[in-house]
């Protein structure tokens, strides 16, 4: 839902494969967050943002065969993605729309709207919250999570970890967004309406396996955009990437992803 031109994370297929590893790495914080939220069977469910649809077919199967889930997304190679997954896992109760709902909001009302990673990317993530809660019935939960980029984590220091973050940061910030929006969630959705607000804070970590990728595989995402700005040569990224593959397959050093703020309220 993020316009194009903001968006600094390269999107079709080589961005839905980052997805995937990303996916993995967080479905476990992120399954103990909707088990928080009491989702029941024969509910529906709004993605907003929903990139490959990770998320929403696991929604799409908590809901079961009486509920049903949307997933929406400005990527139209993700979602045409997402829709061949659903249909090789045979889940039939999830659709996918090219839809931006601040602009063109689904005729339907949801129990739940969940969004990840997508207003750190916004210029005014005010107004898509204010959208979230007009696509909520009364009584509906919001849940969503988001980003604080700058409080990440390693061991031993890494000069390229820390040069990754930077220029991250920086593109993001470039194109209107908050790298670290996360803090913010919880006034956002209370400045919007929503009630019995609350928060939890989750930070994958480790000394092996696919958390320790997410950072060189952002990085080779980031590209163009770092390109494009001229915040960083070719040969300076190239560097970078490889120093940040090295790190992530050294069992001695550790490494997280960047520290992830969850926040959910309800429409009353």
């Amino acid at each position: 839902m993020a316009d194009a031109s903001h968006y600094v994370i390269r999107g079709g297929i080589e961005g839905r494969e980052r997805l995937r590893v990303m996916s993995r790495v967080l479905h476990p914080t992120t399954s103990a967050l909707l088990d928080r939220l009491g989702i029941e069977e024969g509910w529906s469910c709004l993605d907003v943002g929903c990139g490959g649809g990770d998320v929403t077919l696991e929604l799409a199967r908590r809901v079961g065969a009486r509920g049903r889930v949307l997933g929406v997304d400005i990527d139209r190679t993700k979602l045409d993605l997402a829709r061949s997954e659903a249909a090789q896992q045979a889940v039939g109760n999830v659709t996918f729309e090219e839809l931006d709902i601040r602009s063109s909001p689904s005729s339907q009302a949801f129990d739940l709207v969940y969004s990840r990673f997508l207003l750190t990317h916004l210029s005014d993530p005010g107004a898509a919250v204010a959208a979230f809660h007009r696509q909520l019935r009364r009584g509906g939960v919001v849940a969503v999570e988001d980003i604080d980029f700058s409080g990440y984590f390693s061991h031993p220091p890494s000069r390229a970890l820390e040069r990754y973050r930077e220029l991250y940061c920086e593109t993001v910030i470039k194109r209107g967004g908050d790298p670290d929006i996360g803090p913010r969630l919880p006034s956002l959705l209370t400045a919007n309406g929503f009630q019995d607000v609350d928060v939890n804070v989750v930070q994958p970590a480790g000394t092996q396996g696919e958390v320790k990728l997410i950072n060189p595989l952002t990085m080779e995402n980031i590209v163009g955009p770092v390109l494009e700005d001229g915040l960083a040569t070719r040969e300076e990224i190239d560097g970078i990437v490889r120093e940040l593959y090295e790190f992530a397959a050294d069992p001695t050093t550790l490494s997280s992803v960047p520290r992830i703020v969850q926040a959910w309220g309800r429409r009353v």
